[in-house]
């Protein structure tokens, strides 16, 4: 098993800042969590639901493009960055300390849970 490369939030709110180059952006949370918080763009694909959207993922997603991951504290995140790795994406990215750190570092007023 390979590392799974990771972005900080300062620079994900950077890629998020600018459309240089195209960005798969992934939220593995529950949907009860999204309604907390959530960032704009994302897709929403809960891991609990994983048999309902798995076998469509590399229909849904380009897996050569930059894919980032985002959860809660960055451990599902991690675990769905290795998943698509086996799944053939080459270039997946996980968003070091998830949502919760995003909150915390770029945007405070975020709600926190």
């Amino acid at each position: 098993m390979s590392a799974i490369p990771q972005i900080s939030p300062s620079d994900l709110a950077d890629r998020l800042g600018t459309s240089d180059s195209p960005l798969q952006l992934i939220d593995v949370r529950e949907p009860e969590e999204v309604a907390i918080v959530s960032l704009p763009g994302f897709t929403v694909l809960p891991l609990s639901q994983f048999e309902q959207w798995s076998g469509q993922i590399s229909q849904r997603f380009d897996p050569q493009v930059e894919t980032l991951v985002l959860c809660h504290h960055g451990v599902r995140s991690g675990q769905m960055c290795h998943w698509l790795q086996t799944q053939g994406f080459s270039n997946v990215k996980n968003i070091a300390g998830g949502i919760d750190a995003y909150a915390i570092a770029i945007a405070p007023s975020l709600r926190r849970y």
